[in-house]
């Protein structure tokens, strides 16, 4: 069940006086009675929602925390109406019982034999009478006219290979007469196996793509920040060069200022020299016209040796002018100036934008070929045979000591015995607030992190149940759902452990598991190998299930505990 649904798997309403089963799932107090109450007569007691089997009725254990303040909550907006009394009858997407009359209730098992389905009441013929002794039971399934021969009206027991198609024992006579056949058992078995390789090869594509794709969305991120970035700084750095550039203009322009005004002061000098020495000629000019005109010959004489003595003592300057004079000069140094900018800024640029065109972000890479995955070489869910390590003496040179990490610890998980020891309680224990904490889910993880070799532990259990695994670091630590339940995810890997069966778990596969009740399991990790072993712990080990796949990351050994029940570390 999710973490956002706070529904009963049997009614499909609100939960009300939730309990939870040894295995974690959660139902109404009064669906679950209701439902084992009509599994009594059995012995025999399952999951409504994973189908695992308990050999004796568990004590359904009422919710409490968090779940139940957010059910209150809401009931106090918005009260749920009671469950249905009538949900154990059939609805539109159930499969109904073929012999109840009228309004029919739910079937819950199907009869290969009698090719019908059937509800609780009217199944009870199949296990009191000797005479469905031999009939064989399974799940409810529809469409039960597909088990029919459609030829000769007989259930369809083989596969003709040949002819790739099911078919009757009468089919073998003449139709199919030689043909190469099997049981549909066996088929089944080989095609499951098949599917199994397949659905694997399938989820390691989806893994692949999710790596991917979050890569790319890392990888984006990453491009916007430094294009940001890039914009930024260039912005800055022309904003710089357009500034010195500037200062350039105005230095240009105060050298222009200063020079022009240099050369005007100095001709506005020779100007005004020039024009008291004009002055001062027309006066002697004029004082000579004058002097030539007097009559007096004394005073011509005088007058006339005193201004040709001072007009002889005295040489004026001459003013030179450049005619060539100008400031074309700077204009064209200023000209080469915005030519070599111009060449050295396209020069640049295209080299810039060659290193930046030869960076690829991304590309399809389709030299991959798609390759067909033979199911011995894909990753394997179900118990492989002892291979190198037969005996508890081999597995224990790979022994690891482990310790509970009580910052992950569950607040109703009491742990002792130095942390090696995990015993579910009715009362909170007084653990600080931490973010590695599991907040809802009976959890604890240990502090070692195990990468890259062989390792092996074992783990004591008892009570109703507890789940014995291991899970990535980065396993989500808050709420209900899946996705922080050990193997309910692709995170993690885990046996569920109870009083009459195992049940190996990792993401979506379940795997019901008949094996001999042992109360001590042994767990070998091969990390770099990629195979998670269980074992029944004893002088000779017993393979109780393995998990073969690869391991991206560190994994920490973790437990998942039932009340009344408990865990404990076997260090050696």
């Amino acid at each position: 069940m999710s973490s956002d649904q706070d529904g009963c798997h049997l009614c499909k309403e609100y939960l009300r006086d939730a309990v939870s089963i040894p295995c974690g799932h959660i139902f109404c107090a009064v669906c679950l009675k209701t439902y084992w109450d009509h599994a009594d007569h059995t012995g025999s007691y399952i999951c409504p929602e994973c189908r695992v089997t308990y050999s004796k009725r568990p004590t359904p254990r009422r919710m409490g925390g968090s779940r139940t303040s957010t059910i209150q909550r809401n009931s106090e907006s918005f009260p749920p109406p009671p469950p249905d009394p009538d949900y154990n009858y059939a609805g539109p997407q159930d499969i109904g019982c073929d012999i109840c009359i009228g309004k029919k209730h739910k079937a819950v098992k199907s009869c290969l034999m009698c090719l019908a389905s059937y509800c609780d009441k009217h199944l009870k013929p199949h296990y009191e009478s000797n005479t469905f002794k031999r009939h064989k039971l399974v799940d409810e399934i529809g469409h039960l006219d597909r088990q029919i021969c459609p030829q000769h009206q007989k259930g369809l027991e083989l596969f003709c290979r040949t002819d790739q198609m099911c078919i009757c024992v009468l089919c073998t006579v003449k139709e199919h007469k030689g043909h190469d056949m099997v049981s549909a058992e066996q088929e089944r078995a080989e095609e499951q196996q098949r599917l199994g390789a397949t659905q694997a090869e399938i989820q390691e594509k989806i893994h692949d793509r999710l790596k991917q794709m979050e890569e790319l969305k890392q990888a984006v991120d990453s491009l916007k920040n430094s294009a940001h970035t890039a914009l930024q700084e260039c912005e800055k750095m022309f904003a710089d060069m357009m500034r010195s550039i500037e200062r350039m203009q105005q230095e240009m322009t105060k050298l222009i200022s200063a020079n022009k005004r240099a050369a005007l002061n100095n001709a506005e000098g020779h100007v005004e020299r020039l024009t008291h020495e004009i002055a001062d000629l027309k006066r002697r000019d004029s004082e000579i016209t004058q002097l030539s005109r007097t009559e007096d010959h004394i005073h011509f004489i005088q007058s006339y040796h005193m201004l040709i003595a001072q007009t002889e003592a005295e040489e004026l300057p001459t003013v030179t002018v450049n005619p060539y004079f100008t400031f074309g000069p700077v204009t064209k140094a200023v000209s080469e100036m915005k030519q070599h900018l111009n060449e050295f800024s396209n020069d640049e640029l295209v080299k810039v934008a060659k290193a930046v065109n030869k960076m690829t972000f991304c590309q399809l890479d389709e030299s991959k070929k798609k390759r067909l995955v033979k199911s011995e070489e894909a990753p394997v869910y179900k118990s492989l045979p002892p291979q190198d390590l037969q005996h508890r003496d081999d597995f224990l040179k790979f022994a690891c000591e482990l310790t509970l990490d009580s910052n992950t610890a569950y607040r109703q998980l009491y742990l002792s015995r130095g942390n090696r020891k995990a015993v579910l309680k009715k009362d909170p224990q007084s653990y600080g607030d931490h973010p590695a904490r599991f907040d809802s889910l009976p959890q604890v993880l240990c502090k070692e992190s195990l990468f890259g070799g062989a390792y092996y532990w074992e783990v004591d259990w008892s009570g109703e149940g507890a789940a014995i695994g291991v899970t990535y670091k980065g396993i989500k630590r808050t709420g209900y759902g899946d996705s922080c339940r050990i193997g309910y995810n692709r995170k993690s890997w885990s046996l569920f452990c109870s009083d009459s069966s195992y049940s190996a778990r990792h993401n979506k596969d379940q795997i019901e598991i008949n094996a001999p009740y042992s109360s001590r399991i042994g767990v070998f990790l091969d990390h770099a190998g990629g195979t998670l072993s269980f074992y029944a712990a004893g002088d000779t080990m017993s393979l109780i299930h393995r998990f073969k796949g690869s391991f991206t990351e560190a994994v920490y050994p973790g437990f998942w505990v039932w009340y009344d029940s408990g865990v404990t570390l076997i260090n050696k």
